[in-house]
Parts: C-alpha cells; sequence; structure tokens
C-alpha cells in the first residue's frame, strides 16, 4: 500500500515510458492552475495529488493483460484521471477520453496539445452520442453507477474488453447487485492507494437484461 506522496511518485515512474515522469510533474501545476478557474479536482487532494490521482490512476496498468489490443477508451475523463494521466505516462498506448461537459474538454484538450500527444484523442459528446468503437480496455471513475456504466458502453466491449472500474469503498456492494452473469464476470482488485478501495476489473461484453 502506497503510503506517502514520495512512495506514490516512485511507484508512478516506474510505470512510465521515457519522459512521461517528467510529463507528469509538468502537469501538476497545470492542474492546480486550472482547478483555480475550474473545479476540476477537490483543493485538499492537491496536497496528495501523487497519491491521490496519478498512481490512482497508473495502477490501472498492472490490470491490463499483456497482448491487449488498443484503444484504451475512458468514460467521464472529467479532469483527466485516469485517461490523461496514462496518456502522458504512456505515448505508446493509444487512449479515447470521452468527456460531455465544454470547459473539461477544453482543459482536456488544451493539455493534449500542450504536449503533443498524437496517442490521445478527445471526444466531447455525451457516451450515447460517441461513435462505436471496438475498445481494448475500458476505464470510468467516477462515471455512474456499474449497472447504468454497463448499459451504456456494452456496446464498446467484445470478448476480449478489459474492464478497469475504480469504485471506492462501493465497487464490492455494486458488483453484489448485479445478475449473476455480470457478477461472474468481474472481481474486486484491492487499491494501492486507499485501503478502503476497491477495483472492478473483469473481461468480456456483458449480457445484459
Amino acid at each position: 500500500m502506497i503510503e506517502s506522496e514520495e512512495e506514490a511518485r516512485v511507484f508512478s515512474a516506474e510505470r512510465c515510458e521515457s519522459g512521461g515522469i517528467e510529463r507528469l510533474e509538468q502537469f501538476i501545476p497545470m492542474l492546480a492552475a486550472e482547478n483555480d478557474r475550474q473545479n476540476l479536482v477537490s483543493k485538499p487532494s492537491l496536497q496528495s495529488v501523487w497519491t491521490r490521482h496519478i498512481a490512482d490512476s497508473l495502477q490501472l496498468l498492472d490490470h491490463v493483460p499483456r497482448g491487449t489490443t488498443m484503444p484504451w477508451l475512458d468514460l467521464g475523463t472529467g479532469a483527466g484521471f485516469p485517461g490523461l494521466a496514462l496518456a502522458l505516462a504512456r505515448p505508446s498506448l493509444w487512449i479515447v477520453l470521452v468527456e460531455s461537459r465544454k470547459r473539461r474538454v477544453e482543459w482536456l484538450q488544451g493539455v493534449t496539445d500542450r504536449f503533443q500527444l498524437e496517442n490521445c484523442r478527445v471526444v466531447g459528446s455525451r457516451l450515447e452520442s460517441v461513435e462505436t468503437l471496438e475498445a481494448g480496455v475500458i476505464t470510468a471513475r467516477a462515471f455512474a453507477p456499474l449497472g447504468k456504466l454497463l448499459e451504456l458502453s456494452a456496446r464498446f466491449s467484445t470478448r476480449s474488453t478489459t474492464w478497469l472500474l475504480p469504485k471506492g469503498r462501493s465497487g464490492a456492494i455494486e458488483l453484489s447487485e448485479q445478475p449473476p452473469a455480470i457478477r461472474a464476470m468481474f472481481h474486486v482488485e484491492q487499491s494501492a492507494t486507499d485501503p478502503s478501495a476497491g477495483i472492478l476489473v473483469g473481461k468480456g461484453r456483458p449480457a445484459l437484461r
């Protein structure tokens, strides 16, 4: 379990490609400055930004099977977590960020332009209006309750899609409320950044009612 900001930075650096940690270090003051203009993240969380946001995002890489195909689809990216942080850390990943709020779309696009992230595409639209694509990985952090999330995003998945859904303390509860086929599809992994939080990890295309 990560217990300090320095541990979180080291954890993150170990998961970055060349130049990734430097990009993330430049990104953090940009995030803080933009947070004064629009409420991207809670202000207290900026005091532990490596733990709460950067390492919390990059830990998802540990649950992606080798040989997974791209793209990586991040739903409701918001301030950029986890999708933008992943794109900054790993320029070899093809990542699609979906965000419907105009000011946040502008923020995400500004960051991708600033760092010339050719691996990252921002889609400024509600998920219902996004053109269907086959995602290798689907992530969503604080996007919607599990049932609603799967209903909205199942069309982007295939039998080999990996789902990585940070759910805080609610993950196991939300999963227990799903039909047997969904419960069999997912399991809960312990978060590396919060002893009370979990990540719902799944594979396949959900069989919805």
